[in-house]
Order: C-alpha cells, then sequence, then structure tokens
C-alpha cells in the first residue's frame, strides 16, 4: 500500500489564520432548543448494541439486539428492542427476552436469532441460547408472543447441530415463510469438515424442524464462519447476507434470481467497511435496509482497535439494474436534518480559496478550513470536485496543537478507497478502516456525513459509505483539509 507523503506541518508552514467571527446562532426557529432531537445511531444508558435483528411488522421497525450489559454478571447478552417508523427517534422497551437464571441452562447467555409472525398473528423468536459449560455450547431455541413485549420460552422446541456440523459454532437462525413450498425455512451458521456454512432446516408448524442440508459454503477462502445470515427477496431478487467472523469483519452480500440459488458474488460484495457488523437485511415493502452495529474501542480510545457491541446503524440501500445494493444516506434521516448551521471557519489556511458556496485548496503542502464543533447530531453535505489523480484530501475531526486531524476521513484517489485513520499520523499510518472506491472517469463526488453520538458515517455517491467510531468527532472542531491538492468542497452545507 502506498504511503502519505512526509509531511514537515508546522504552525508557519500552514499560515494559518483564525478568523474573527465565531458563527452566529442559529435563529429561534432553526435552534436546537426547539427542534426535536435525533437519534441517528442510538443505544441506551444501561447497553450498547450487538447483533441486531430487525422486523417490520404494521408501519413500525421493531429493531431486536443483543443488550451488551457489561455488568459482570454470569448472564449475558438478553435481547431488548428498539421501534421506530423514522431512523430518528426510537422507542426503546428495554430488555424482552432475558439470559436464564441458572448456569446450567443452555441460554445462560442469548445469541443472536430472528422473529417471524405466522398467519394467525402470533410472533415466534428464534434464537442461539449459548453456555461456554455446557457441551453442546449452542443450541437453537424457541419462544412465542402475542406483542413482542412479552415472551414465553419453549423449551422443548430447543435442538442441538447433528455429528455432521459443529455442535459449538451452531447459531445465529434466520427463519422465513416459502409460500411455494408451504413450509418455513430456517438458516443456522455452523461448521462442516473444517469450512464455513449455513445450513438450512425445514418445518411445516414453526416448532419441529428437520435437517434440509447445506445451503450455502464459504467462498472467500478463508473456512470463516458465516455470521448473522440473512435470506430477503426485494424487487424479484434474491439476497444472501452474512458477515465474516475473521478476518476483515465485514458484512458481504450475495445475489441470485432464485430462493435456492445459485448466488452470485458481486465485484463489489461489502455494504461497508470493519466499523459496520453483524448487518441483516430488512424490507418495509418499498425500501431495504440494513441494520447492524458500530462497535466501541478497547478502553473506550480513538487510538485502539474495535470492541464488540456499540451503537447501532441503519443503512438504506439502492438497487441497481444488475441486482447490486449500495448503502445510502436514509432518506427520512436526511429529511429531519435540514436545520441548517453556520458555515464560518474559525481557522483557515492563508493558501485556500474561498468560493461562493466552498473551499478551494491551492496544492500547497498541508491547507485546511477549520469549523467549530457540531451539536448532538449533525449532517455535513458537499460537492467535491478538482481533484488530480495523485491527490488525497478530506474530512477531519478533533484537531491536535498543529491542527492536523487525529480522526480522518480520505479520499485516496491513487489508491481508489475511502479511508479512515485513528490518527493524525498519515503519512506513515495504515487506515483502519476502508471501502474501495473507483475514482476513475469521475471528475466530482458528493458526500454527505452523519455525525451522532460517537460515530460518524461518511456516504459517497451513493455508492460507497464508510461508518467509524470517533469519540471525538463530538466536543472538539473539525476540518476540510487537503495534502499537496487542488481539490473544491462546494455547495458545503451544514445541518442538525
Amino acid at each position: 500500500m502506498k504511503r502519505f507523503p512526509i509531511l514537515i506541518i508546522t504552525v508557519s508552514t500552514l499560515l494559518l489564520s483564525a478568523c474573527g467571527t465565531k458563527p452566529q446562532q442559529p435563529d429561534a426557529a432553526g435552534s436546537a432548543d426547539e427542534t426535536e432531537t435525533v437519534y441517528v445511531f442510538p443505544k441506551t444508558e444501561t447497553a450498547l448494541v450487538g447483533d441486531t435483528m430487525p422486523f417490520y411488522d404494521s408501519g413500525k421497525m421493531n429493531i431486536f439486539y443483543l443488550a451488551d450489559l457489561r455488568d459482570g454478571k454470569t448472564g449475558y447478552h438478553p435481547w431488548a428492542l428498539f421501534q421506530t417508523e423514522d431512523y430518528c427517534t426510537y422507542d426503546d422497551k428495554g430488555i424482552v427476552i432475558p439470559y436464564a437464571e441458572s448456569a446450567d441452562d443452555q441460554d445462560i447467555a442469548l445469541g443472536t436469532g430472528c422473529v417471524i409472525k405466522d398467519n394467525n398473528g402470533l410472533y415466534h423468536a428464534f434464537y442461539t441460547g449459548h453456555n461456554d459449560w455446557r457441551e453442546p455450547k449452542e443450541a437453537i431455541m424457541h419462544a412465542t408472543s402475542t406483542d413482542m413485549l412479552e415472551w414465553t420460552k419453549i423449551p422443548d422446541d430447543t435442538f442441538i447441530a447433528p455429528d455432521a456440523y459443529s455442535k459449538d459454532d451452531f447459531r445465529d437462525p434466520y427463519v422465513l415463510y416459502v409460500p411455494e413450498e408451504g413450509q418455513y425455512w430456517m438458516l443456522v451458521v455452523t461448521r462442516s469438515k473444517g469450512n464455513g456454512v449455513i445450513v438450512r432446516y425445514t418445518s411445516k408448524d414453526l416448532s419441529k424442524w428437520e435437517d434440509a442440508g447445506i445451503f450455502f459454503e464459504d467462498d472467500l477462502g478463508y473456512g470463516t464462519n458465516m455470521e448473522c445470515p440473512t435470506l430477503i427477496q426485494f424487487n424479484g431478487t434474491w439476497y444472501l447476507s452474512f458477515s465474516d467472523q475473521w478476518p476483515d469483519r465485514v458484512v458481504h452480500y450475495r445475489i441470485s434470481d432464485s430462493i435456492s440459488g445459485p448466488f452470485r458474488k458481486p465485484e463489489q460484495d461489502t455494504i461497508d467497511g470493519n466499523g459496520f457488523y453483524a448487518g441483516r437485511l430488512e424490507t418495509d415493502g418499498t425500501n431495504l435496509y440494513c441494520i447492524g452495529w458500530n462497535g466501541t474501542k478497547i478502553g473506550h480510545s480513538d487510538e485502539n482497535d474495535y470492541d464488540w457491541a456499540g451503537n447501532m446503524v441503519v443503512h438504506q440501500l439502492a438497487q441497481h439494474s444488475d441486482g447490486t445494493l449500495t448503502a445510502v444516506v436514509n432518506e427520512k434521516v436526511a429529511a429531519k436534518m435540514t436545520q441548517p448551521l453556520p458555515e464560518t471557519p474559525v481557522v483557515m489556511t492563508d493558501s485556500v480559496k474561498k468560493l461562493k458556496d466552498g473551499y478551494q485548496f491551492s496544492g500547497d503542502e498541508y491547507e485546511l478550513v477549520q469549523f467549530e464543533k457540531l451539536p448532538v447530531a449533525g449532517r455535513i453535505d458537499a460537492d467535491i470536485s478538482g481533484f488530480e489523480p495523485d491527490d488525497k484530501f478530506g474530512v477531519a475531526f478533533a484537531p491536535d496543537y498543529n491542527n492536523v486531524g487525529m480522526l480522518n476521513y480520505v479520499f485516496n484517489i491513487p489508491e481508489n478507497r475511502i479511508e479512515f485513520y485513528n490518527t493524525d499520523r498519515l503519512m506513515d499510518a495504515d487506515a483502519q478502516s476502508y471501502y474501495d472506491f473507483d475514482f476513475s472517469g469521475r471528475d466530482s463526488v458528493h458526500m454527505t456525513i452523519l455525525v451522532n453520538d460517537g460515530v460518524c458515517c461518511i456516504y459517497v455517491d451513493d455508492e460507497a459509505a464508510l461508518t467509524a467510531r470517533m469519540y471525538y468527532s463530538q466536543g472538539m472542531n473539525w476540518q476540510l483539509f487537503g495534502i499537496d491538492s487542488t481539490a473544491a468542497f462546494d455547495n458545503l452545507n451544514i445541518y442538525h
């Protein structure tokens, strides 16, 4: 991988000029106090969001999730529930399926699963029962409910892996009804002959299940476990999604004209980078979504690697004519975040040219335009043009004493990548996350960045998304920057 050129960055080199006027406060109609608070990336005060299990019903997206309480108890990961209609406000229903009380029970820890409603209106939850002290460690379990809030577990329906599959890796059930067969299918993640596989079970009554064999084998070449699968039809096309447990830990998808496959791997087969995991597909009948989570960092420090569980992330997906999918800005979120914020820079390199609605860099080493911190939730939109084949530029948060961002989204044109660096050492560090993006043939791109509660996601041209944990994305200033670049950020708008 190419490195950034070594830059000697000092205050004198940057020729920084502080603007004397601070941003004006919005008028009363647009003040934060009189507008509804937007929660783009929700979590609760008591629990971080682990694997999600979205289920659309009666006009609401019901997002069950593994609640990471981090309370040190023997049991862990009960199911909790968020409900939303606009993906900006969430009704927290709290824990709805608890883990067992005894360490001897199969479900002393709950794992990922799914929810489905039968023809009589009864809701069925299928989930993983996990117990590190039992053999086998994992089993598929069943519960029912009339309201999705109070659930009755049915221990008699519990089943474990047969000898053909791994008994300790047997989890993440996903159930759908197949009308042409008059039966239900259940996909289960497991292993067979040293390889990661997704197997299929069938049932007529959602109670007793029969093994129907391997449905899909790992095609990544790593033998990885393909966690949290989804099988869903959208506008006549079938999609199989899963997350590789190693080595990349990203969400993949496959495409088919038939529910049974074969499933083809698109050239760009991922939804996001490694800041987005365990994404499950769900539709409201009009739009398709991929809902997962962005992890916290080890020790809650920006400079460290990802930990498990954090904030929920909801991507709306665009379906293209060839069947491929890309993450795009959720239209309901964009419609809600329309209150403008001031765009007056507080620090700007002397060589930067002011445009009518933006700024252009001159190609003189490291240049920047810095703005005051964003509010609780922020949205940044801009059209970017004027870049050359060897340019690097981007958006940075948390500037250090030299006004170089410690957290950086980088448009790496020569490498055809959108990258995230959790360091200000852009000259010799590796990106923590990236998403492949072909810049060739483009003379401009459009970007939108959503910021909320220490999480950021950048969307580019309705073709790419890259989510990243940035604890200091709020509470400190942010900036546009160029590295020997002539890129122009025009039509710049900041909203909350």
